[in-house]
């Protein structure tokens, strides 16, 4: 690993593959997610097919590789989630073994901290089948690096024009007390601040926050219950950018708009969305893109 001592990003890092990691998907871990993520879909409460978010779980290890990589070590501290965009090939199911690698893509120093974008890749071990990619911002708190450099994620911004049309859909969910707690061990997640109260202040929050992933996770079986029959097949993308922490014990209240179908995307409808508690919003950016079939179907044709 090459890591550079002074306070600037080492564009060497940037482009390098990590080295693949290899994951076992198993029908008590898929289970394991969807109940620590109260989602309702039967098929994934069975684990006969991961819910959307689970993708997260086989790439965990590879997620902040690229990060150290690039970013100075007294700087990985100041590291937050700010986006996650995942590109879906087709579900994650048991018996599947993945094999991930990630990247550092580029940078973009701004006056409040410098946003860099991870991409990563899963594919199945043997025959190489591309299963999702992930594009993961990290915001460096507080450091600008005074430059810009290769490529950031994907934009999936939301227009505010749709705040004066009629919602698609709109749902209420409950992050219950103990929902960290459930949600660490299930995704593989054991940072302190979701699960340690006098850590978590230590750090400026107000108590222990819910992971980010896991109020993703919830948008994701909202959309799926919304507007694609429950059907995970038919999910194609989900992005989001965290906005602002969720509290256990909050409600959290995501609306949907629908946007359309993008060009030479066939069968694919687009919906915007945003997350709110208490009328603050939590996500902000979020889109979807639903499918009128599910990948499987789509390989067979």
């Amino acid at each position: 690993m090459t890591q550079q001592n002074d306070q600037t990003f080492n564009r060497d890092g940037l482009g390098v593959w990590t080295e693949e990691s290899r994951f076992e998907v198993t029908r008590e871990r898929v289970q394991e997610y969807a109940a620590a993520t109260n989602d309702p879909i039967e098929a994934h409460r069975a684990g006969d097919v991961a819910s959307p978010v689970f993708a997260i779980v086989p790439v965990f290890q590879s997620l902040i590789e690229p990060a150290l990589e690039v970013v100075p070590m007294g700087l990985i501290g100041k590291i937050v989630h700010g986006e996650q965009d995942f590109r879906f090939h087709r579900p994650v199911r048991p018996g599947d073994v993945l094999v991930s690698r990630s990247r550092m893509t580029g940078w973009q120093g701004l006056p409040n901290g410098t946003a860099a974008c991870v991409h990563i890749e899963c594919r199945a071990e043997g025959t190489g089948e591309l299963v999702n990619e992930q594009y993961v911002t990290f915001f460096v708190r507080g450091f600008d690096n005074g430059d810009t450099v290769g490529e950031l994620a994907p934009e999936h911004r939301f227009d505010e024009t749709l705040l004066a049309t009629e919602p698609v859909a709109e749902t209420k969910q409950h992050i219950d007390d103990d929902q960290t707690y459930r949600y660490g061990p299930a995704a593989g997640d054991p940072m302190p601040i979701h699960l340690d109260e006098e850590f978590a202040k230590e750090m400026g929050l107000p108590g222990i926050i819910a992971h980010g992933l896991c109020t993703q996770a919830f948008t994701s079986w909202a959309a799926l219950t919304e507007l694609a029959g429950s059907d995970v097949g038919r999910l194609r993308r989900h992005a989001v950018r965290f906005a602002k922490p969720v509290l256990p014990g909050q409600d959290v209240v995501t609306t949907f708009y629908r946007v359309g179908s993008p060009d030479g995307a066939d069968g694919v409808t687009t919906y915007a969305f945003q997350s709110a508690v208490d009328g603050d919003l939590v996500i902000k950016d979020g889109l979807v893109e639903i499918a009128d079939t599910t990948a499987e179907n789509d390989r067979e044709s």
